[in-house]
């Protein structure tokens, strides 16, 4: 099965990204993995905190997944799965593409903000010739209905 990879982070894109990945899912029969990247901590020499924080970060993200993947589920009649690692988002999502062979594109909400489309669009955007997979980038600012269009 084909899955399409999704990054969950705090962007409003993030949302119409997660759509996105679900409804093709849908309409493909293929699956959707969530990643949430937590970043590595400035403070390592305070474990107790820097511990406290990643579960605390954890909990949030793991929040957030269950109410995309209730939607995914409800509406899509797909069962993401979540993963969730600690480090740079871009390795991240290499480690993890070279570990799961059945994901075969990543998808991302691009801003539509002053701020541009974000530092991961961009990154990715930047190297993607030579990208090991398709990358679907979603406008942030598509509606709801244009999206059920073009799934």
């Amino acid at each position: 099965m084909r899955k399409f990879l999704v990054v969950l982070d705090d962007t409003r894109e993030c949302l119409n990204a997660m759509r996105f990945a679900a409804m093709r899912a849908s309409h493909t029969g293929g699956g959707v993995t969530i990643i949430s990247v937590i970043p590595p901590e400035e403070y390592q020499h305070w474990m107790g905190v820097a511990e406290l924080m990643r579960e605390e970060a954890r909990e949030r993200i793991e929040a957030h997944f269950e109410v995309f993947a209730k939607w995914m589920r409800d509406r899509q009649g797909v069962n993401p799965e979540l993963v969730i690692r600690e480090g740079e988002p871009v390795k991240e999502i290499f480690k993890l593409v070279e570990e799961d062979p059945e994901i075969g594109v990543l998808v991302l909400g691009a801003g539509a903000g002053k701020g541009g489309p974000g530092p991961l669009v961009t990154q990715m955007v930047k190297n993607s010739g030579s990208l090991p997979f398709p990358l679907t980038i979603v406008p942030g600012d598509m509606s709801k209905e244009k999206l059920e269009q073009i799934t």
